[in-house]
């Protein structure tokens, strides 16, 4: 079993930026690919970002995110971070970190992860 603990939501005015933290235990480096999803109200879960724990840590971003979204990992913590620039208020959602043990690539199906956060909130007022 693993155990991921998101922090940073917050409230915050369009255009804004946001640092959120995923923390994973129990935590081998080169086992785990990590990914963020954000569920707004009404809507599908929906994929944003992924990040391999081989390959230099390949990773990849959604389309409506790209340019402003940025996923990183910092193994030694055993923590992932997504960080947010240029917020709109579309990003406004509850933002959940996801994990699956594996040597192989990652995506932004929610099917492919095994794990989850409880979620942390992110409001971008216009």
């Amino acid at each position: 079993q693993v155990q991921l603990v998101e922090s940073g939501g917050a409230s915050v005015q369009a255009g804004g930026s946001l640092r959120l933290s995923c923390a994973a235990s129990p935590y081998t480096s080169g086992t785990m690919c990590m990914g963020w999803f954000r569920q707004a109200p009404g809507k599908e879960r929906e994929g944003v970002a992924h990040i391999a724990d081989v390959n230099n840590g390949i990773a990849g971003v959604a389309d409506s995110v790209k340019g402003r979204f940025t996923i990183s990992r910092d193994n030694a913590n055993n923590t992932v971070y997504l960080q947010m620039n240029s917020l709109k208020p579309e990003d406004t959602a509850m933002y959940y970190c996801a994990a699956r043990r594996t040597f192989g690539w990652c995506n932004l199906e929610s099917g492919y992860y095994t794990y989850w956060g409880q979620g942390t909130q992110v409001t971008v007022s216009s």
